[in-house]
């Protein structure tokens, strides 16, 4: 099972699958959903709705299956994440930024339910900015891009000539 970034549902939307072109990638996400495979979390949705978009209604439409809650562990797993920051020697205001974001819950979420985490951030980061890739890695949770989900679950967009 999948757990996606906000920046997934950011750039698809800005980007490479947007909705006037695309409506495949957002109804296969709904599917995957729906079959128990692709989700986000309550605190993705947050940021999804701090702008008023598409995306924003988008998310509204499907923020009950879509956008878990935290589960009754969760706490003890985002103190792990944390704590794992600090034994990094990482800087407490580069733990609180980044604890203070969906960041750090999608992973600690990914740890007390064995998910996938699926973004598009990068390894390599500026000074003292942590990165969901590099903190997965530490923590032994699968992190993968948007396009590594969509080729392990194989799906498909294919363009049909409207004949009409």
């Amino acid at each position: 099972m999948y757990l996606l970034d906000t920046n997934v549902f950011i750039s698809a939307k800005k980007l490479y699958y947007s909705f006037d072109f695309h409506p495949g990638f957002w109804d296969w996400l709904v599917h995957a959903n729906t079959e128990g495979r692709v989700f986000s979390i309550y605190k993705v949705y947050e940021e999804i709705c701090r702008q008023e978009d598409q995306l924003t209604g988008w998310a509204r439409d499907y923020k009950e299956g879509l956008f878990l809650g935290s589960p009754k562990d969760f706490d003890y797993h985002l103190q792990c994440v944390t704590g794992h920051l600090k034994n990094e020697n990482h800087r407490l205001s580069d733990i609180d930024e980044f604890s203070d974001t969906a960041d750090a819950h999608l992973i600690a979420y990914a740890l007390s339910n064995s998910f996938k985490v699926v973004t598009l951030e990068g390894v390599i980061s500026r000074k003292g900015r942590i990165k969901i890739p590099s903190v997965c890695q530490k923590l032994e949770v699968e992190c993968i891009t948007p396009f590594d989900m969509l080729r392990q679950e194989n799906a498909r967009f294919v363009w049909k000539p409207d004949n009409g």
